[in-house]
Protein backbone atom coordinates (compact mmCIF):
# COMPACT_ATOMS: atom_id res chain seq x y z
CA UNK A 1 0.00 0.00 0.00
CA UNK A 2 2.71 2.48 0.95
CA UNK A 3 4.73 1.74 -2.18
CA UNK A 4 1.59 2.39 -4.23
CA UNK A 5 1.12 5.69 -2.40
CA UNK A 6 4.71 6.81 -3.02
CA UNK A 7 4.45 5.87 -6.69
CA UNK A 8 1.09 7.63 -7.10
CA UNK A 9 2.39 10.84 -5.51
CA UNK A 10 5.54 10.72 -7.65
CA UNK A 11 3.43 10.37 -10.80
CA UNK A 12 1.22 13.22 -9.60
CA UNK A 13 4.25 15.48 -9.13
CA UNK A 14 5.57 14.58 -12.58
CA UNK A 15 2.19 15.28 -14.18
CA UNK A 16 1.97 18.64 -12.42
CA UNK A 17 5.50 19.47 -13.59
CA UNK A 18 4.51 18.60 -17.16
CA UNK A 19 1.34 20.68 -16.86
CA UNK A 20 3.30 23.68 -15.56
CA UNK A 21 5.54 23.48 -18.64
CA UNK A 22 2.38 23.68 -20.76
CA UNK A 23 1.34 26.98 -19.16
CA UNK A 24 -0.88 25.74 -16.32
CA UNK A 25 -0.85 28.12 -13.34
CA UNK A 26 -0.55 27.04 -9.71
CA UNK A 27 -4.19 27.96 -8.83
CA UNK A 28 -5.33 25.81 -11.76
CA UNK A 29 -3.23 22.94 -10.45
CA UNK A 30 -4.89 23.28 -7.06
CA UNK A 31 -8.39 23.18 -8.55
CA UNK A 32 -7.90 20.21 -10.85
CA UNK A 33 -5.71 18.22 -8.47
CA UNK A 34 -8.20 18.49 -5.62
CA UNK A 35 -11.34 18.38 -7.73
CA UNK A 36 -10.43 15.03 -9.27
CA UNK A 37 -9.10 13.78 -5.93
CA UNK A 38 -12.44 14.70 -4.35
CA UNK A 39 -14.12 12.42 -6.88
CA UNK A 40 -11.85 9.53 -5.86
CA UNK A 41 -12.43 10.19 -2.15
CA UNK A 42 -16.22 10.41 -2.70
CA UNK A 43 -16.28 7.05 -4.48
CA UNK A 44 -14.20 5.54 -1.66
CA UNK A 45 -16.58 6.92 0.96
CA UNK A 46 -19.59 5.54 -0.90
CA UNK A 47 -18.07 2.07 -1.24
CA UNK A 48 -16.21 1.92 2.08
CA UNK A 49 -16.65 3.75 5.38
CA UNK A 50 -19.79 5.63 4.33
CA UNK A 51 -20.67 9.31 4.46
CA UNK A 52 -21.24 9.23 8.20
CA UNK A 53 -17.44 9.18 8.56
CA UNK A 54 -17.17 12.81 7.41
CA UNK A 55 -19.33 14.20 10.20
CA UNK A 56 -17.41 16.61 12.37
CA UNK A 57 -17.83 18.47 15.64
CA UNK A 58 -14.85 20.73 14.92
CA UNK A 59 -15.55 22.66 11.69
CA UNK A 60 -13.21 25.52 12.66
CA UNK A 61 -10.37 23.06 13.18
CA UNK A 62 -10.95 21.70 9.67
CA UNK A 63 -11.02 25.25 8.31
CA UNK A 64 -7.69 26.06 9.97
CA UNK A 65 -6.13 22.84 8.72
CA UNK A 66 -7.43 23.53 5.21
CA UNK A 67 -6.12 27.11 5.08
CA UNK A 68 -2.68 25.94 6.22
CA UNK A 69 -2.81 23.11 3.68
CA UNK A 70 -3.84 25.45 0.88
CA UNK A 71 -0.91 27.80 1.51
CA UNK A 72 1.42 24.81 1.71
CA UNK A 73 0.06 23.48 -1.58
CA UNK A 74 0.64 26.83 -3.30
CA UNK A 75 4.31 26.70 -2.33
CA UNK A 76 4.65 23.01 -3.16
CA UNK A 77 3.18 23.32 -6.63
CA UNK A 78 5.14 26.53 -7.17
CA UNK A 79 8.35 24.65 -6.35
CA UNK A 80 7.44 21.98 -8.92
CA UNK A 81 7.06 24.69 -11.55
CA UNK A 82 10.34 26.45 -10.67
CA UNK A 83 12.71 23.60 -9.81
CA UNK A 84 13.82 20.33 -11.39
CA UNK A 85 11.51 17.52 -10.28
CA UNK A 86 14.13 15.76 -8.16
CA UNK A 87 15.11 18.87 -6.19
CA UNK A 88 11.50 19.96 -5.64
CA UNK A 89 10.50 16.51 -4.38
CA UNK A 90 13.53 16.18 -2.11
CA UNK A 91 13.10 19.60 -0.48
CA UNK A 92 9.48 18.77 0.32
CA UNK A 93 10.68 15.75 2.26
CA UNK A 94 12.48 18.01 4.70
CA UNK A 95 9.01 18.64 6.15
CA UNK A 96 9.09 15.81 8.76
CA UNK A 97 12.41 17.17 10.01
CA UNK A 98 11.01 20.69 10.36
CA UNK A 99 7.86 19.26 11.99
CA UNK A 100 10.04 17.63 14.65
CA UNK A 101 11.63 21.01 15.33
CA UNK A 102 8.27 22.80 15.45
CA UNK A 103 6.75 20.16 17.73
CA UNK A 104 9.37 21.07 20.30
CA UNK A 105 8.96 24.82 19.87
CA UNK A 106 5.17 25.01 19.52
CA UNK A 107 3.81 21.87 21.19
CA UNK A 108 6.49 21.81 23.92
CA UNK A 109 7.32 18.19 23.17
CA UNK A 110 10.56 16.86 24.56
CA UNK A 111 13.16 16.31 21.85
CA UNK A 112 16.19 14.25 22.87
CA UNK A 113 19.74 14.69 21.69
CA UNK A 114 19.39 11.93 19.09
CA UNK A 115 16.39 13.56 17.46
CA UNK A 116 18.16 16.92 17.51
CA UNK A 117 21.07 15.23 15.75
CA UNK A 118 18.67 13.82 13.14
CA UNK A 119 17.25 17.32 12.60
CA UNK A 120 20.77 18.70 12.11
CA UNK A 121 21.61 15.97 9.58
CA UNK A 122 18.40 16.66 7.68
CA UNK A 123 19.10 20.37 7.48
CA UNK A 124 22.60 19.59 6.24
CA UNK A 125 20.92 17.72 3.40
CA UNK A 126 18.75 20.75 2.62
CA UNK A 127 21.85 22.96 2.50
CA UNK A 128 23.56 20.59 0.06
CA UNK A 129 20.60 20.87 -2.30
CA UNK A 130 20.11 24.62 -1.82
CA UNK A 131 23.78 25.62 -1.97
CA UNK A 132 24.66 28.58 -4.22
CA UNK A 133 25.82 27.58 -7.67
CA UNK A 134 23.76 24.41 -7.98
CA UNK A 135 22.10 25.76 -11.12
CA UNK A 136 18.60 26.07 -9.63
CA UNK A 137 16.87 29.45 -9.55
CA UNK A 138 17.25 31.11 -6.13
CA UNK A 139 13.55 31.94 -6.11
CA UNK A 140 12.76 28.28 -6.74
CA UNK A 141 14.95 27.21 -3.83
CA UNK A 142 13.21 29.72 -1.53
CA UNK A 143 9.79 28.49 -2.66
CA UNK A 144 10.90 24.87 -2.14
CA UNK A 145 12.09 25.61 1.41
CA UNK A 146 8.85 27.51 2.08
CA UNK A 147 6.96 24.45 0.83
CA UNK A 148 8.82 22.27 3.33
CA UNK A 149 7.91 24.65 6.17
CA UNK A 150 4.32 24.70 4.94
CA UNK A 151 4.18 20.91 4.88
CA UNK A 152 5.56 20.77 8.41
CA UNK A 153 2.81 23.15 9.55
CA UNK A 154 0.29 20.82 7.90
CA UNK A 155 1.76 17.90 9.83
CA UNK A 156 1.41 19.75 13.11
CA UNK A 157 -2.20 20.82 12.46
CA UNK A 158 -3.28 17.39 11.22
CA UNK A 159 -1.59 15.78 14.19
CA UNK A 160 -3.67 17.95 16.50
CA UNK A 161 -6.99 17.51 14.70
CA UNK A 162 -6.54 13.75 14.22
CA UNK A 163 -6.76 13.28 17.99
CA UNK A 164 -10.51 13.91 17.80
CA UNK A 165 -11.46 13.70 14.11
CA UNK A 166 -11.81 10.77 11.73
CA UNK A 167 -9.12 10.55 9.03
CA UNK A 168 -11.88 10.30 6.39
CA UNK A 169 -13.31 13.61 7.58
CA UNK A 170 -9.89 15.29 7.49
CA UNK A 171 -9.22 14.13 3.92
CA UNK A 172 -12.73 14.90 2.66
CA UNK A 173 -13.14 18.40 4.07
CA UNK A 174 -9.66 19.41 2.97
CA UNK A 175 -10.46 18.26 -0.57
CA UNK A 176 -13.74 20.18 -0.52
CA UNK A 177 -12.13 23.39 0.76
CA UNK A 178 -9.22 23.36 -1.67
CA UNK A 179 -11.48 22.57 -4.62
CA UNK A 180 -13.70 25.55 -3.75
CA UNK A 181 -10.66 27.78 -3.17
CA UNK A 182 -9.16 26.70 -6.49
CA UNK A 183 -12.45 27.37 -8.29
CA UNK A 184 -12.58 30.86 -6.73
CA UNK A 185 -9.14 31.63 -8.19
CA UNK A 186 -9.92 30.37 -11.70
CA UNK A 187 -11.57 33.62 -12.91
CA UNK A 188 -8.29 35.42 -12.18
CA UNK A 189 -5.69 32.78 -13.08
CA UNK A 190 -7.49 30.22 -15.24
CA UNK A 191 -7.05 29.90 -18.98
CA UNK A 192 -7.95 27.57 -21.79
CA UNK A 193 -5.79 24.52 -22.56
CA UNK A 194 -5.68 21.74 -25.10
CA UNK A 195 -7.06 18.26 -24.47
CA UNK A 196 -3.70 16.77 -23.55
CA UNK A 197 -3.17 19.37 -20.81
CA UNK A 198 -6.62 18.73 -19.35
CA UNK A 199 -5.85 15.01 -19.45
CA UNK A 200 -2.61 15.61 -17.51
CA UNK A 201 -4.52 17.60 -14.89
CA UNK A 202 -7.19 14.91 -14.55
CA UNK A 203 -4.59 12.19 -14.17
CA UNK A 204 -2.68 14.18 -11.54
CA UNK A 205 -5.87 14.52 -9.50
CA UNK A 206 -6.67 10.83 -9.79
CA UNK A 207 -3.11 9.93 -8.76
CA UNK A 208 -3.36 12.33 -5.81
CA UNK A 209 -6.61 10.75 -4.63
CA UNK A 210 -5.26 7.21 -4.98
CA UNK A 211 -2.07 8.20 -3.18
CA UNK A 212 -3.98 9.76 -0.31
CA UNK A 213 -6.21 6.74 0.19
CA UNK A 214 -3.48 4.10 -0.10
CA UNK A 215 -1.27 6.10 2.26
CA UNK A 216 -4.06 6.13 4.83
CA UNK A 217 -4.93 2.46 4.25
CA UNK A 218 -1.32 1.39 4.84
CA UNK A 219 -1.61 2.50 8.46
CA UNK A 220 -4.19 -0.22 9.07
CA UNK A 221 -1.58 -2.90 8.51
CA UNK A 222 1.62 -1.49 10.01
CA UNK A 223 2.74 1.34 12.32
CA UNK A 224 4.08 4.58 10.89
CA UNK A 225 7.69 3.79 11.83
CA UNK A 226 7.50 0.67 9.63
CA UNK A 227 5.92 2.24 6.54
CA UNK A 228 7.70 5.63 6.53
CA UNK A 229 10.87 4.30 4.80
CA UNK A 230 8.75 3.44 1.77
CA UNK A 231 7.62 7.08 1.53
CA UNK A 232 11.12 8.08 0.48
CA UNK A 233 10.74 6.06 -2.69
CA UNK A 234 9.10 9.23 -3.99
CA UNK A 235 12.49 10.94 -3.93
CA UNK A 236 13.93 8.07 -5.98
CA UNK A 237 11.04 8.30 -8.43
CA UNK A 238 11.31 12.09 -8.59
CA UNK A 239 15.02 12.03 -9.42
CA UNK A 240 14.56 9.18 -11.92
CA UNK A 241 11.59 10.74 -13.73
CA UNK A 242 13.32 14.13 -13.73
CA UNK A 243 16.29 12.54 -15.47
CA UNK A 244 14.47 10.30 -17.96
CA UNK A 245 11.45 12.48 -18.81
CA UNK A 246 12.51 16.07 -18.16
CA UNK A 247 16.21 15.52 -18.98
CA UNK A 248 17.40 17.14 -15.75
CA UNK A 249 19.81 14.70 -14.08
CA UNK A 250 20.51 15.25 -10.40
CA UNK A 251 23.98 16.35 -9.32
CA UNK A 252 26.07 14.36 -6.82
CA UNK A 253 25.27 16.99 -4.17
CA UNK A 254 21.54 16.49 -4.73
CA UNK A 255 22.00 12.73 -4.27
CA UNK A 256 23.97 13.36 -1.07
CA UNK A 257 21.37 15.82 0.22
CA UNK A 258 18.54 13.41 -0.57
CA UNK A 259 20.35 10.62 1.31
CA UNK A 260 20.80 12.83 4.39
CA UNK A 261 17.18 14.00 4.36
CA UNK A 262 15.82 10.48 3.88
CA UNK A 263 18.11 9.03 6.54
CA UNK A 264 17.13 11.74 9.01
CA UNK A 265 13.42 11.23 8.38
CA UNK A 266 13.60 7.45 8.65
CA UNK A 267 15.63 7.64 11.87
CA UNK A 268 13.16 10.11 13.38
CA UNK A 269 10.26 7.77 12.58
CA UNK A 270 12.21 4.85 14.08
CA UNK A 271 12.85 6.80 17.29
CA UNK A 272 9.16 7.69 17.55
CA UNK A 273 8.25 4.02 17.22
CA UNK A 274 10.90 2.95 19.73
CA UNK A 275 9.54 5.44 22.26
CA UNK A 276 6.09 3.90 21.85
CA UNK A 277 4.68 7.12 20.46
CA UNK A 278 3.55 6.33 16.96
CA UNK A 279 2.77 9.61 15.21
CA UNK A 280 -0.37 10.15 13.22
CA UNK A 281 -0.53 10.09 9.43
CA UNK A 282 0.71 13.67 9.48
CA UNK A 283 4.22 12.60 10.48
CA UNK A 284 4.89 10.69 7.33
CA UNK A 285 4.53 11.50 3.65
CA UNK A 286 3.90 15.12 2.81
CA UNK A 287 0.28 15.24 1.92
CA UNK A 288 0.18 17.78 -0.86
CA UNK A 289 3.45 16.73 -2.62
Amino acid sequence: MRITAATAFALMAALLKAASERGVTTPEMIFYRNGWSLLVVSIWLSLGPGWAAVKTRAPLAHLTRSVVGLVSMLFTFGALALLPLGEATTLTYAAPIIATLLSGLLLKEKIGIRRWAAVAVGFAGVLLIAHPGNGAAPVGILVGVAAAFGQSAVMITVRQISQTENVAAIVFWFSVFTTIAGAAMLPFFGQGHDRLTYLLLALCGLCGGIGQLTMTASLRYAPVSVVVPFDYLQIVWGITIGWLVFLTPATPLVFAGAALIAGSGIYTAYREGARGKEPAEARSMPESS
